[in-house]
Order: structure tokens, then sequence, then C-alpha cells
């Protein structure tokens, strides 16, 4: 889901003007030798520039400060770094403030983090995002520690001062900084850095209107510092802003003042930007994290690093719930359930999703359940709902007849700030749902709150549902209890000047006699096909979900009556079919396959693995809908998308019809790291496709084979100028007998020529090149300043 901040953020800039040269990091040390087994000992603590604070009358470090002076900043910095251990030391898994905290270190799973090439937003569903990495081939990434994002790699030696961290709600970027700081705090890691200053952007927030000093910030967040001159040359500092998908801040990098007094008040967001820009504390390190869809809020010029959380590999995911459940047997058993749903097993990239399953599957596999244990994520999301129901009710013995009114008003709180494009809100929205917020702490499993309290300054609570995917599910449950318990399409908004009237009032003045499930139903698939960034897409897979009949006996206590019956469902499995048969959109119709997997039916998808085991695809006279499947069953299968051929799904030489597959099976072509397109009959509507593979982000295409085709130098040049652009890959390139012309080599020695071009072997047989074409080419493959190391002529 990509956050629509259009109402808290201004039009954001890709560049700024700074008005300081680069700050100069060559005293920066990426790596201390200093081995510090005990954190409470700082005699040997490394002294940065300590050349320069022999002259400071000011410096604690000083070598003529006193010795008082000394022992009193070691107390100062013990106490410091004693203070964010305790608070990082434990994990809560899916609530903040209560539940059984584990000790991080005993269950923490490394994580999978990539460098990545940019910090470019992604509108496609999170979700999405998930299946896309995990049909990434390992070999494709440059893997980092997440205590190494500081440090260049090999061939690396530019200093590296910000740090931008990127990955999808719930994929462990939070926890990444929980064990990078806890890490810290018990001498283990970046013991060149003195102090580091977690500042999440939830808890900034509610700072927003304050006018106050870098200075007095720190000093509000972290106390302990009013007795240190924490910004002394002799201290290496890092400060972490976790969430800045969260922020409400307007982040005015071009427009806000520029600022180098630490001691100056100014508002909070001139502070942030001047501190991310470099112009306060220039050689102070600063790491960000963020969800994809706000990743440029921040212009690229001020980050020296982009890196990606990608959660966990496979054998991660394994390592993940052996840690959390101590009876290996269970543990084998959750994990071969997983794996037998391919749907269920990609989500658990995503740590919270572990979680969740394990909550789940914890105790339903461990006793004699007589309910269906879950292989969709309805299922599994219906179940987790239950589940921490039943530990409230356990916990503070309250009736169940609380729950029916409660779930609804969360599902209404879900809903509507899901329709707003916000993960996190406050009290006032809480009240606006007629929540209190008594109330919802007590369904922490569900709704997680966090408090800030310092100092009297500020005061205030931050809310969240513990992840996006359970935001989801219970906004799709009030949409689905909307309709069967009181009898309302959600999607005809309540009007504004009814709300004096109350929910239930409106209900009564303005439902018609029946509102039909499948109508809703149809609505629902043509809000998510009409969405740009896919944002409704697991939305209508739970509300979908939730119409089967085993979700009706779970949620019977929510539920007035069962309404939905197989026939009405029958009418949405209909209508999905059609729409399959008519979207031009592939991408699109992956979703609906999904939606009619939730409904139970895999009909399609079934007949299509038929024909691919059986290899008799390419004789058959497939639909469009057909092919749809097609491309869900390849792009949804355990193997990797590694070599792609044309020729095994086309049976003829009509390139009309050739180029009809190809344009249906892009999505998977887009996938593959080789592609072979030999004796096609590739016209330019294909090489237009083609090129769009090729300039796809992030693109995995390295192999392209067109012998064989008759090229225009017209789709020459097209393929040509996807090769120059920045997110082309491409390493190899086939060209026999293709028709080549001298214009179409000279546009393969520009494209050749450009800085991104990665092409290193270029096959040119069987084109009748003439020498100069042939000298032209040759040149590049001598030039040292080119990639290219093959040439076939």
């Amino acid at each position: 889901m990509c956050s629509d901040r259009s109402m808290d953020y201004p039009q954001y800039f890709s560049s700024v003007q700074r008005k300081r040269s680069e700050p100069d990091f060559s005293h920066v040390s990426m790596r201390s030798d200093l081995s510090m087994a005990n954190p409470q000992n700082f005699s040997s603590l490394p002294r940065k520039r300590s050349e320069q604070a022999v002259h400071s009358p000011v410096s604690m470090w000083s070598d003529i400060s006193t010795g008082h002076q000394q022992d009193f900043s070691h107390e100062v910095l013990n106490t410091f770094r004693s203070n964010l251990k305790k608070k990082f030391e434990r994990l809560y898994e899916g609530t903040a403030m209560q539940g059984n905290p584990t000790l991080l270190n005993k269950i923490y799973t490394e994580l999978y983090i990539t460098e990545s090439e940019s910090g470019e937003i992604s509108n496609e569903h999170e979700v999405r995002q998930i299946e896309t990495q995990s049909r990434r081939a390992a070999t494709e990434d440059t893997p980092i520690k997440c205590s190494d994002i500081f440090r260049p790699l090999p061939g690396q030696d530019k200093p590296i001062r910000t740090v931008l961290t990127k990955g999808v709600a719930g994929i462990g970027k939070t926890v990444s900084v929980q064990k990078f700081i806890l890490d810290w705090a018990e001498g283990k890691e970046n013991q060149d850095v003195q102090l580091i200053f977690p500042l999440p952007f939830r808890e900034i927030n509610l700072m927003k209107d304050k006018t106050l000093s870098l200075s007095d910030l720190l000093h509000d967040f972290f106390p302990e510092t009013k007795d240190m001159e924490i910004f002394s040359d002799e201290y290496k500092m890092l400060f972490i802003f976790d969430g800045l998908d969260e922020c409400r801040l307007p982040l005015n990098f071009q427009s806000n003042e520029t600022l180098q007094d630490v001691t100056k008040e100014t508002s909070v967001d001139v502070l942030l930007t001047n501190l991310i820009v470099g112009n306060l504390l220039p050689s102070a390190l600063i790491w960000i994290t963020s969800r994809p869809a706000a990743a440029d809020l921040v212009p690229s010029e001020c980050v020296h690093r982009v890196t990606e959380v990608r959660g966990f590999n496979d054998p991660q995911k394994e390592e993940y719930f052996r840690k959390r459940i101590s009876d290996r047997r269970l543990a084998n058993r959750i994990i071969s359930h997983l794996k037998s749903s391919r749907s269920l097993f990609i989500m658990c990239h995503i740590p919270v999703f572990c979680w969740i399953s394990a909550a789940v599957l914890e105790k339903m596999l461990s006793r004699a359940e007589s309910g269906e244990i879950p292989k969709t994520l309805t299922q599994m999301y219906t179940h987790f709902l239950t589940t921490q129901i039943n530990i409230k009710d356990t916990k503070y013995n309250e009736k169940k007849s609380k729950d029916k009114e409660m779930i609804f008003k969360l599902g209404k709180l879900a809903y509507e700030q899901l329709d707003r494009g916000n993960l996190i809100f406050y009290e006032e929205d809480l009240r606006e749902c007629g929540i209190d917020v008594t109330e919802a702490s007590v369904y922490s499993g569900l709704c997680t709150q966090i408090f800030r309290e310092e100092l009297g300054l500020y005061q205030g609570k931050v809310f969240c549902f513990v992840h996006l995917t359970v935001q989801e599910h219970i906004a799709a449950l009030y949409v689905h209890l909307s309709c069967t318990n009181h009898n309302r399409n959600v999607f005809h908004q309540i009007p504004r000047q009814c709300l004096c009237f109350g929910v239930k009032e409106w209900f009564q003045l303005n439902s018609p006699e029946h509102v039909s499930l499948s109508a809703l139903h149809q609505r629902a698939v043509n809000e998510a096909l009409q969405s740009k960034n896919g944002h409704l897409d697991l939305f209508l897979q739970f509300l979908l979900g939730l119409s089967v009949e085993s979700h009706q006996v779970l949620l019977q206590g929510l539920m007035k009556q069962t309404r939905s019956r197989s026939d009405r469902n029958q009418k949405t499995i209909k209508y999905i079919k059609k729409k399959i048969r008519t979207i031009d959109s592939p991408e699109k119709s992956i979703n609906l396959f999904y939606c009619l997997n939730e409904l139970g039916d895999r009909s399609l998808v079934e007949e299509i693995q038929q024909y691919l085991r059986s290899g008799r695809i390419s004789k058959a006279n497939l639909s469009s809908s057909q092919w749809s499947a097609v491309v869900f069953v390849l792009l949804t299968s355990e193997k990797k998308m590694d070599k792609f051929d044309l020729n095994k799904f086309v049976g003829g030489n009509n390139k009309a019809d050739n180029m009809k597959v190809l344009q249906k099976l892009l999505p998977v072509i887009k996938e593959s790291r080789s592609v072979q397109l030999r004796d096609c009959g590739i016209t330019g509507e294909g090489c237009a496709a083609l090129a769009s593979a090729l300039r796809s982000n992030p693109s995995h295409l390295r192999e392209l084979d067109l012998s064989g085709n008759e090229l225009r130098d017209l789709d020459i040049k097209l393929l040509c100028a996807a090769l120059q652009d920045s997110h082309c890959k491409l390493e190899k390139l086939w060209l026999v007998d293709c028709g080549l012309t001298d214009e179409g080599c000279a546009a393969l020695a520009s494209a050749l020529r450009s800085n991104p071009s990665h092409l290193k072997e270029l096959d040119l047989s069987w084109n009748g090149l003439s020498q100069s074409d042939v000298k032209l080419l040759s040149d590049l493959k001598d030039d040292p300043h080119y990639k290219l190391e093959r040439l076939y002529h």
C-alpha cells in the first residue's frame, strides 16, 4: 500500500540548495580496532580528533582535564549506554506496553539486508513487492550485515555519512535498529561511535509544533545528556530516525532556513532537515528507515548509501520458527504446513507474519483441533483475530458480548485510515470512531499503543495496528459485518452531515431492504481494479475470503446471522473470471487469481498446470483468461525465474499471435534472468515490450537472445535506448542473423558508449557487417573505459 501523504507533505524536491560544502569525513574511522568486552569500561574509548582536543578547554576528554571530570564523563556515558540497553534488550512481538517480552538476543534471527541502487519510491502493494523479491536470485544482490551499514564494501572508498534503509511494513527495519543499538550498548559492535540517539518519527511527531534547539531536543529525549558536552568534537554521534513514512512534519528541505547553531531555537522540522543535510553537526552519522512508498522524502543527494531490508530468506524463516518454538517436532510441523501453501510461505519473508503464523499454528497444531488448519491468508488472519480476542477475554475476564461492538469500531478505524493511506493514528482518530483509549489498550494484540511522556513538555499517544495486513484484514471484516449485520454497503459513504445521528441510526434511516453480498463484492473488485497502486489488493482478498463458510463458523460470535451461501459466492467467482478475460493488465489479473484462491476456486489454475506438466501448452489455443492463468502459475511457482523461452508457449510462425502471447507473458519475462526469443517473428511491438522489461525497476534481465528475427533500424534503436537506461543490467545480447544495417550498428555503438551500459558480450554474427561497422564496435571492445569484453561478428 502506498501511503497518501498529500495532506501532510508539500511537494518534495529532487535537489537541495546547500550553503555549505560537502563535509570532510577523512577523519571518520568506519571500523574500530578497539575490542570492548565490558561496556562499563570506558577508559580506553577512542578519541576522535584528539589533536584538536588538546587545545579545547571545554572537552572532558582533554589531556588537561581533571580526573574528576573524566570520572564524571565515564559515569554519564555508562548511564547513557545502560539506559539504551534496558530500553532495547527486549522484543515485544505485536504489543508494546503489554504481553510477555522476549530477550531480543534470544529470538533474533539475522535479516537479509542488501545494498540498493536508489531510494526511489515503489507504489506497488507491499505484499506484491514481497512476492517479487521472493523470486529474485540471491546472486543479484550485495548482502550487508546490519552492523556494517556504515562500512564501505570492498572497492568502495567514499565515506558513508547518511544511510537510508527501506523495506515494507513489518519486514524488520525497527528490529534491525533495535539490534544495532543493543549490540553497541553491549560493547559488541561499532565502538568507534560514542553516542547513539534513536529518534523515531512517530515520537518526533508529538513535538512538531514545538520551538526548541537541537540541544533542547536531545535533552528532552535523553535527560542524562544535560550533564555532558555532547557537541564536543570528542564525541562521534549517530542519529537514528526510524519510520520516515510515519513522519507528520513537512520536511521542507528546499525552503527551510540554513541552521548551523545547535543552541538556536527553531521548529523541529528545521532542526531535522539541517541535521540530515549536514548543516548541523556535519560529522554526525545519520540512519533513516522508511517504507518504500516514502523513500524519496529525503533528497537523494543527501543519502550516501541506500540499503533494503528483505526480511527472512528461506533458511532464515525456518531458523525463526525453531528459535521461537522450543518443541522441535512442533516447529517442524509448522514449517512443513507453511511450505505446503506457497502464498503463506512467501509471506513468511515478513517477520511479523512469522509471528502471526506462530501464534496461530502453535495452538492449532499442538492439540486436536476440529477447525481447518489455515491454508489461505484470510484463514490465517481470521484465526489470529479470534486468538487475540480469546487472549483478551481470558486476561480481562470480559464478556464476549463487548467484542462484537469493539471489533466493529476497530474495523471502522482500520477501514477509514486505510482509505486515507494512514498506518498510524492519534487519539482524535480513535474518538471519531467512538473508541475510548482505555478500550483500545486491552486489544493490544491487534492495536499497539505507544506512550511518550517527557518532562511535562508534551504528552501524546500514538496508535497503529501491529501490521498493515492486520489493518487490512480487520478493515475487510468491518465491510463484511456492515453488510451482514447492518445491511449496509460501506462503499456508499456516510454523508458528513449525517454523522450527528450516529452510525446505527443512519443505518436504520438509509438502508434498503436488502444489500446483496455479491453486489458488494463486485463493487469491491471494481474499486481494487481502479486503484493505480494496488493498495486495495489484499483488502479485497480478505473481504472475499471472509464470505467462505469456514469463516462464518469462526466469526459466529461477531455475526448476527449467516447470509453467504455457495451460490452467492459463485456469482462473485463468475464476475471475477469475466474481469480476468476483459482487463488488459496482466499484473492486475494476478490479484484476481489470488481472490479466486480465497474463494476456493482453482479450476483455471489447475487446468493450466495440466497443460504445463504435459508440455502441450504450445499446441493449445488458450483464451485470454487462460494466458492470465499461465502468468499466475509461473510467477507463483516455487522455482526461481531463470530461463524463459517463448517457443515453448507458441506453436506457429504467426507473428501477430506470437506477439500477443509475448505481451501476455511480459510479467514473466520481466522476472526472468535469461530470455530466449530465437526465430519468434519479433516485431516492433515486441521490441517495445522488451524495452519496457529492460527499463523495469528492478530489471532482472541479464541475457537476451533475439537471433533469427528480422529487426528494423527502429527496433534496434528502441532496444539501444533501453540499454542506456540506468535500470538496465543486461550483460549478454545475441543478434545473430537479424539483418543489421550500418545505422543499427551505429546505434549499438552509441548505446555501448553510454555510462550505464553493463553489456559484456555482443554477438552480431551472420549480419554481413561492413569493415567500418566491425571497427566501430571493435574499438569499443579494446577500450578499457567500456565494459564490452566479447564481440562476435
